[in-house]
């Protein structure tokens, strides 16, 4: 086990986070830290950052080292981000940092910055071509995003506190104020000729974009508080910003989903959204709770592990370290992974759901049994209660949504786990019906290792004018197994309209 640390100095708070880590490639993290510094606008005339933005960030910095070595830290990972590369003293602050605290701080490019960015995005939301942009106080990097493969990058030295603060953006935005912002903007934005991408999805890195789709969450009363790969329309944002830019700063401290200390630099941030919106004629909007700090991580866990840093499959990884995390048993839960897949296979003239529903199954198969970290009993809905609100990664938020009712339904259907669930007017009852014969699936699967000893040689399904066949092989009769599967006959009937014939063999 291992406890790293990544510390992000921007240019409108420092961040920490500590993460657990472990031989098997998971992790988890344990805690966070959040300090609003505003570096950005603690500059003076000549562009150097001022004693009080020294003091401040040192004062947070000392807080920062205490907790790491409170929670035994083996590694410190900490950046610089714009407020400091742009500064005339930004270096003498990192090395007051260092010499203070003996955190050895780096102050990195824009370059840089955008990489880590593009790993915590690329690593965690399945999206091919997009736009990505980690909007922060200073700066604005942007990544153009081409089969997963960055292609092209820059940084611009606008962000939404220096903005804010060079444009007395304050209260409500006069036209002429308007006009003069977005020529601001415009004067970056069109020096990057790449930008005319073509309908590309824009995903947003940073406290703004975070922002933006929580009003927007609001607005619809989402079902989840997710905001990691909450996606919307592009003419949902613009009339959000419509409405945010005639506001004052009394009324937008009112907005529900918009946090008081970003109520004053909002405008100015969604004005660069809006920019970056109409030069992409982007149509979508995806918000993404993972950039640089877990960019870092990720680079860092590649080499440990030995492993790509790019995944080339987000939900596979993303399950499988939920597993080693979770799961009390990675040998039966694999097995019932693996049983329940190839049951799926040969039922398909059976089961009739669709084939992009196998590796949601394969995450639930997986997952089934890690509500044993709760509580034994009623471990399948607690199993499914840890999938909803785990950091799954690879799907949208209501394909989790389905992963966790398979893995919740694995000892049976009960429509009483949607009871109290916003999301349940979003499922017909087509897609229940599909969700209960996936979960039985599982059932099955963990019926053909009850016992956890792997017992049987061999597992074959097929199916006929009969019915669906499964034959199974063991050196001695696996009396268990086949009370189990004789338990679930009912329910194979009632979901799948066909009898289960099984087969014994020795």
């Amino acid at each position: 086990m291992e406890r790293i640390a990544i510390i992000d100095v921007g240019s409108n708070s420092a961040r920490l986070i500590i993460t657990e880590t472990y031989n098997t490639g998971a992790y988890n993290m344990i805690y966070s830290q959040k300090e609003a510094l505003r570096l950005a606008q603690k500059l003076d005339k000549n562009g150097a950052l001022t004693p009080q933005a020294f003091a401040d960030t040192l004062d947070c910095m000392h807080s920062f080292a205490s907790m790491c070595k409170l929670y035994k830290t083996q590694k410190i990972f900490a950046v610089g981000t714009a407020a400091m590369r742009n500064a005339t003293n930004g270096e003498l602050l990192a090395s007051a940092i260092r010499k203070e605290t003996g955190i050895k701080l780096q102050v990195i490019s824009g370059k840089t910055e955008a990489y880590m960015s593009y790993l915590g995005v690329i690593n965690t939301i399945p999206v091919k071509d997009a736009l990505i942009f980690d909007l922060g106080g200073g700066s604005t990097e942007l990544i153009l995003v081409k089969n997963r493969k960055l292609v092209e990058s820059t940084s611009l030295p606008i962000g939404c506190v220096n903005l804010t603060t060079s444009l007395k953006l304050k209260n409500k935005l006069s036209p002429e104020g308007a006009l003069k912002l977005k020529k601001a903007i415009a004067a970056h934005v069109n020096k990057v000729p790449w930008l005319k991408a073509g309908n590309i999805p824009l995903v947003g890195v940073g406290g703004t974009a975070r922002t933006v789709g929580k009003i927007d969450q609001k607005r619809v009363k989402y079902y989840t508080p997710k905001i990691h790969n909450y996606q919307f329309a592009i003419r949902d944002f613009k009339a959000t910003y419509k409405y945010i830019k005639g506001t004052t700063l009394a009324e937008r401290k009112q907005i529900s989903g918009l946090a008081v200390d970003r109520a004053d630099i909002i405008i100015a941030g969604s004005a660069i959204i809006n920019a970056l919106a109409d030069k992409t004629k982007a149509k979508r909007f995806i918000v993404s709770g993972c950039g640089l700090r877990e960019g870092i991580f990720d680079k860092y866990r590649s080499r440990i592990l030995k492993r790509p840093v790019i995944t080339p499959d987000i939900l596979t990884t993303s399950t499988d370290d939920l597993m080693h995390l979770y799961s009390p048993d990675i040998e039966h839960s694999t097995l019932v992974s693996d049983y329940a897949l190839m049951l799926f296979d040969a039922w398909k003239n059976i089961h009739n759901i669709d084939e992009s529903w196998r590796p949601l199954l394969r995450t639930a198969a997986l997952l089934h049994d890690i509500g044993i970290r709760i509580n034994y009993y009623s471990h399948a809905r607690h199993s499914g209660y840890m999938i909803e609100n785990s950091g799954l990664f690879g799907v949208d938020h209501l394909k989790i949504v389905y992963a966790a009712i398979m893995a919740a339904w694995h000892n049976g259907v009960s429509r009483s786990y949607m009871r109290s669930k916003q999301y349940k007017v979003l499922l017909s009852e087509t897609t229940i019906a599909a969700l209960s014969r996936c979960a039985l699936l599982i059932a099955i699967g963990e019926a053909l290792d009850y016992t956890q000893t792997s017992t049987l040689t061999k597992v074959a399904a097929r199916h006929s004018k009969n019915g669906a066949i499964l034959n199974i092989t063991a050196p001695t009769t696996p009396t268990i197994e086949l009370h189990q599967l004789k338990i679930l006959q009912k329910w194979f009937l009632k979901s799948m309209g066909v009898p289960l014939i099984v087969k014994a063999h020795k």
